[in-house]
């Protein structure tokens, strides 16, 4: 008979002795065994800022900084303001 598991996403630090230090307390009571999936960038995945450096620098794009395409102005659309 298996058992159902439920997931939980949290984040936290891998310190210098390998050691797993979570960011907030877990929402679960215990003692229990869990099973942890680690995920962690590797050291040579592009970041954001990458990405975007990329893209600017592909020849590809190199027709949307031709002066027919610059089709908006500061006066187009309605401004949006993100209430965080």
């Amino acid at each position: 008979m298996e058992n159902t598991l439920t997931a939980l996403e949290v984040t936290g630090t891998i310190d210098e002795n390998h050691q797993l230090q979570l960011d907030h307390s877990l929402p679960i009571a215990g003692p229990m065994r869990v099973r942890v999936i680690v995920l962690y960038p590797l050291a040579d995945d592009p970041n954001e800022a990458d990405w975007y450096r990329a893209a600017a620098r592909n020849p590809a794009f190199a027709v949307l900084k031709e002066p027919r395409e610059d089709i908006y102005s500061v006066d187009d659309g309605k401004p949006f303001h993100d209430e965080v």
